[in-house]
């Protein structure tokens, strides 16, 4: 009778427990089903030309003219290269959020629903350095997603993810908020995104799908995962929904982003380096070095000082810096609380528009070409002299805007890319440009020299007037 109790209590005890574990997990059903409608998934397409083979131009005068075109180079026609990712609808009238890879380069971007309707989709702007890009459809009347408040993400936190992993559309994956506020740097060293760091399963093809929380709101846009395999580990990183409001609402507004810029180097501070400059611990971006004429060197801001709080924010490590920073209004004035020889100081800076962009966007008023496109379907500009100072450039064009399936995507220019030389011709400024381009003859194969953030480039380009 005792052993037939102590079974009893014992099953009853683990079915309690479990109850418990139960109450204690999410009810995900409700959030995937309202908000499925509203994620899409994202198809692109690059048609790129590409020039194969040939000798460079300052060699051919060296060649035999009974010679010279077996050696010229050989156009071949590429396959198509496509590619998949997600995104979500912003509003009824068919604005869409993913992520700037998705469709950077891309000649094609075609957009499907959940009921399976496709739409062409025209891109509207990109961000390369939040790695975010808006895109819309022609269409009325859509389900859209809300935004959430990513800074009352807590780390313990269940969120879901909705996307389209390795094509496979619409799936949902679920986890919790890992940590907060990661540094990241990009391919060009630049941290401007604080990623929410999750365990949700995310995989290729989830970039640009919404994270959400329990309450069916956006608090973030799948952008990295870390891994070994090309697949999950359970390490992915999103892009808060804080900033990525300001980045689609400035992209919208006039297709680009203005950041805030201090000029500014930076670096850790380790316990060595608190205990000699009078810090308690180990916190603050050190500043290692102050650009000439940059807005930190005219409010004051030296080589040697720690700074410990931005606009009233805390700067726990250098990482920090660059995120609130960015996420300033060029022209605010702010104040910058810091560390100097042991004291402490409060400064005033006003500041300055980040310039030099590596995608083209233009933070600095420069006079654009009345070129709209033109026969190349390139936009250009004088080059600004931050931007001259940053890559060692002294001449050429500065590339703003690239026209899909025209000859200057088809050589594989990019916005950012500062032109050179057009066929045989330096081009060292706007005029230059304009004049050249003018004698350009069609259907030929020529030159194009262009540096790419600082590295020159030979390439061929080809006009089909």
């Amino acid at each position: 009778m005792v052993k037939r109790c102590t079974q009893y209590f014992l099953i009853l005890s683990l079915l309690i427990a479990g109850s418990a574990y139960a109450r204690g997990l999410p009810e995900l059903t409700d959030l995937i089903e309202q908000n499925s409608p509203a994620v899409v998934k994202i198809n692109t397409v690059d048609r790129n030309d590409v020039a194969q083979g040939g000798v460079p131009p300052q060699y051919q005068q060296d060649i035999p003219d009974i010679f010279r075109h077996l050696l010229e180079p050989r156009r071949r026609q590429q396959r198509p290269v496509a590619s998949m990712g997600s995104g979500f609808i912003i509003s009824a009238d068919g604005y869409i959020v993913t992520n700037n890879h998705v469709v950077d380069g891309a000649d094609e971007v075609t957009v499907t629903l959940t009921d399976r309707r496709e739409f062409e989709a025209k891109v509207i702007g990109t961000d390369l350095r939040s790695d975010l890009a808006l895109i819309k459809i022609d269409v009325k009347d859509l389900p859209f997603i809300r935004w959430g408040d990513s800074e009352a993400l807590k780390v313990g936190e269940w969120v879901v993810a909705i996307g389209s992993p390795f094509g496979l559309d619409y799936s949902a994956s679920a986890g919790i908020v890992s940590a907060m506020g990661r540094s990241i740097p990009n391919e060009s060293r630049e941290n401007y995104v604080p990623f929410i760091q999750t365990d949700v399963a995310i995989n290729p093809g989830n970039s640009g799908g919404p994270l959400f929380n329990l309450e069916g709101e956006v608090v973030g846009i799948n952008s990295q995962i870390y891994t070994r395999s090309g697949g999950s580990i359970g390490l992915s990183f999103a892009i808060p929904a804080s900033l990525a409001r300001d980045v689609v609402a400035q992209l919208k507004d006039k297709g680009r982003v203005d950041r805030g810029w201090l000029g500014v180097g930076i670096q850790d501070v380790d316990r060595n380096l608190a205990e000699a400059m009078g810090l308690g611990k180990p916190v603050g971006a050190l500043v290692a070095q102050v650009e000439a004429g940059a807005p930190a060197a005219e409010a004051g801001i030296m080589a040697g000082d720690i700074i410990t709080r931005f606009d009233g924010q805390k700067i726990m490590t250098h990482g920090d810096l660059p995120h609130v920073v960015g996420q300033t209004r060029p022209g605010s004035e702010v104040t910058v609380e810091l560390m100097r020889k042991g004291n402490s100081k409060r400064l005033q800076v006003k500041v300055g528009a980040l310039p030099g962009l590596d995608d083209g966007e233009q933070q600095v008023s420069v006079k654009p070409s009345t070129d709209v496109g033109g026969r190349l379907g390139l936009v250009v500009s004088e080059i600004p002299e931050a931007l001259k100072q940053r890559w060692n450039v002294d001449s050429g064009v500065l590339v703003k805007q690239v026209t899909p399936g025209k000859a200057g995507a088809k050589a594989g220019l990019r916005s950012g890319d500062i032109i050179a030389q057009l066929g045989f011709d330096e081009v060292a400024n706007m005029k230059d440009y304009d004049r050249v381009l003018k004698g350009l003859p069609s259907d030929e194969l020529l030159p194009i020299r262009f540096f790419r953030s600082g590295q020159p480039t030979f390439r061929t380009i080809q006009i089909d007037d």
